[in-house]
């Protein structure tokens, strides 16, 4: 197992993630928790230390078993993670009730780590109005021990990850993100990853295969791939590329089957950066994967000054094509929610000025429409 030092910790480079355990009948509520078990078993012997849980992963069950699973091992010989729940806006003045209750379910006294979970546009505003106390309360579980190190993961934009850190960031130690070879550019992570180094916090990894999609490529793909590093798994092209960015120290998988565990185990006995024309081709099949899926908008606004209704075009056209690229998901109702309804693709009244003016020459009110039929609007 490779490992990266972490202010004067051994952390093994990659985590556990616990949002995908295996479970019963698809049941995700239901988790397997002896083949869980078992795979924590596993990942112990074999040299992970970090595992990551959250409040409601797995319909909250998922600190519940991650803690039993854990119990067995001394307390010293692992790094758990847990979260304040704040993609649900009801959890906002509960951090106090919350968090003892995760100690409980967890069965421990302490947290390793501990984040603001999913900081967003959703709930930005939330997280930084001091009447909810949530920044106080952490800090102080912090002075107190309890916690021992806190950042925070982020699916929002640059500038929501920007907001949080000029208010909270001299006392962020690391921050999580959605990193891969398909969001480089797809969701400007690069920006981000450089945005953190402004602030000099380490990047922990969530979605390093992109929800599986990077774990399954086309035969076309594949051969791509192949046809630089034959010995080299589909897989491990996504866990290659994270080794080959200097300010990433943590990625987590979240593996739902022992195969899974194994495989990428293996791949992590290694430590083989991408060359730089490994690194070239790689994004330029990623940029090929989304031009096939979303529409080729460069935000260049043309179309803002000319629509009736004030809508954010680009930004709208942004979000739908992440809806399209991951069919469905939680980002985009996630972002949508904090945008007013006379803003949201069903204000859109098929006008068609803004096309007029678009140098793509997109279809903007037909993807409007289709934005809001997949939503359910």
């Amino acid at each position: 197992m490779i490992y990266k030092e972490f202010q004067g910790l051994k952390l093994s480079a990659l985590g556990m993630g616990a949002m995908r355990l295996p479970i019963i009948d698809g049941d995700d509520a239901r988790i397997d928790e002896k083949k869980a078990e078992e795979m924590v078993d596993y990942a112990m012997a074999h040299g992970v230390n970090y595992y990551d849980t959250a409040w409601g992963y797995h319909d909250g069950k998922s600190e519940l078993v991650m803690g039993r699973a854990l119990s067995k091992y001394p307390r010293e010989s692992f790094y758990l993670t847990t979260k304040f729940p704040g993609y649900d806006l009801s959890n906002m003045d509960k951090v106090e009730e919350i968090f003892e209750k995760q100690l409980e379910k967890c069965g421990v006294e302490y947290f390793d780590f501990y984040l603001f979970h999913n900081v967003c546009e959703m709930n930005i505003d939330a997280y930084l109005n001091p009447k909810y106390g949530i920044y106080e309360y952490l800090l102080q579980q912090k002075k107190a021990g309890r916690i021992r190190h806190l950042g925070f993961s982020a699916h929002g934009s640059y500038d929501v990850m920007k907001r949080f850190l000029e208010a909270y960031g001299k006392d962020m130690e690391f921050c999580q993100i959605q990193l891969n070879y398909l969001d480089w550019s797809f969701q400007d992570a690069k920006a981000k990853v450089e945005l953190l180094k402004e602030y000099h916090l380490p990047v922990w990894v969530m979605e390093p295969l992109r929800g599986g999609r990077l774990a399954s490529l086309t035969p076309e793909e594949t051969a791509k791939l192949q046809a630089m590093r034959p010995d080299e798994k589909v897989p491990a092209w996504a866990f290659r590329f994270l080794q080959s960015i200097p300010e990433v120290t943590m990625v987590l998988s979240g593996m739902s089957n022992m195969e899974q565990m194994q495989e990428n185990i293996r791949t992590f006995e290694e430590d083989k950066p991408l060359s730089e024309t490994e690194m070239k081709n790689l994004l330029a099949m990623a940029e090929e994967m989304v031009k096939m899926i979303v529409l080729p908008c460069t935000a260049c606004h043309y179309c803002v000054s000319h629509c009736p209704q004030g809508l954010d075009i680009p930004r709208l056209l942004e979000l739908y094509n992440e809806h399209c690229f991951t069919q469905g998901g939680f980002i985009a109702p996630m972002a949508l929610a904090a945008i007013p309804q006379d803003k949201q693709p069903t204000a859109c009244i098929g006008c068609r000025s803004c096309e007029a003016v678009c140098p793509q020459q997109i279809h903007i009110s037909e993807a409007m429409a289709d934005f809001a039929a997949k939503l359910g609007a």
